[in-house]
């Protein structure tokens, strides 16, 4: 399922160390891997060549620092606007996982601070994981899926399913959050397994031969989600993202969706592990 991956790299943050952990789980071992770093514009040729020179040290030490086969391994240093070139790139290779760091700024700084990781996620519709600065990347044992109905869950169960069926000790973790109680006092009652969410994502997972925890609880999704997998020592969470827009209108950005209440923006801020990031599947 995860057979090309692309990392973009910038010479900070901890996406080399999150590729190198995901590289050690049985099931990326054979996927291949294209690292790219991007050289804005420059305002001279001058400060072009030297960004060029710099920019081809970074890959040399990002390739350096990853240690891979170099059958798997390629590399691309490319001039243009950084979000645009990821998002080509990740077309170009067919990428089927695309890797970066992320400073973990709220909505409105990403559009003033021009963060490349936030217009990735807005314009992709490629499975994404975002490695905050700020956090510690730790071994793959746990992971943790927050499901709903939508077929972007349904995907990132499959994604985790694919992670975790090798992993000797892993651990999947089914969540999910009522948000809206209806007014029926037995719903505090129900268990995990009876709620149809989580039993159909439960039944899922056991016929894939893994047996899952499942985690119900109630309140603010986001909130509940990031408190969950902090609690439960996630390594990794994954979480569905509706598309954004219509393909014509995806050269711009979409204001409304950044600005709005959106509860992956919410999960990708505050969470304090890596977070992936999946739409639906690609036809």
């Amino acid at each position: 399922m995860i057979q090309n991956i692309l990392i973009a790299v910038s010479g900070l943050g901890h996406a080399e160390e999150m590729l190198k952990t995901l590289k050690e789980l049985p099931s990326i071992q054979q996927a291949k891997v294209t690292v790219l770093h991007v050289v804005p514009p420059q305002s001279t040729a001058e400060s072009m060549t030297a960004k060029w020179e710099e920019g081809g040290k970074i890959l040399a030490n990002a390739i350096q620092s990853l240690a891979l086969n170099p059958s798997q391994v390629s590399s691309i240093l490319r001039q243009g606007e950084p979000k645009d070139v990821v998002c080509q790139v990740a077309d170009e290779i067919d990428a089927d996982l695309i890797i970066m760091g992320s400073r973990g700024l709220k909505r409105l700084q990403s559009i003033l601070a021009n963060s490349v990781s936030q217009y990735v996620f807005q314009l992709s519709s490629r499975p994404m994981l975002l490695v905050k600065d700020d956090i510690y990347v730790k071994n793959i044992k746990r992971i943790m899926v927050a499901m709903d109905n939508s077929e972007a869950s349904k995907h990132c169960l499959n994604l985790a399913l694919f992670l975790i069926r090798d992993i000797k000790g892993g651990e999947l973790i089914l969540t999910h959050v009522i948000t809206d109680l209806g007014g029926e006092p037995t719903s505090t009652q129900v268990t995990p397994e009876q709620h149809p969410v989580l039993a159909a994502a439960a039944a899922e997972a056991k016929k894939q031969g893994v047996q899952p925890r499942c985690v119900l609880s109630i309140g603010k999704p986001g909130e509940k989600i990031c408190r969950l997998a902090e609690e439960l020592n996630v390594d990794l969470l994954l979480i569905g993202s509706p598309d954004r827009r219509p393909s014509i209108a995806k050269s711009f950005v979409d204001l409304d969706r950044l600005l709005g209440s959106s509860l992956s923006d919410y999960v990708r801020i505050n969470a304090t592990c890596p977070v992936l990031l999946a739409r639906t599947a690609a036809a």
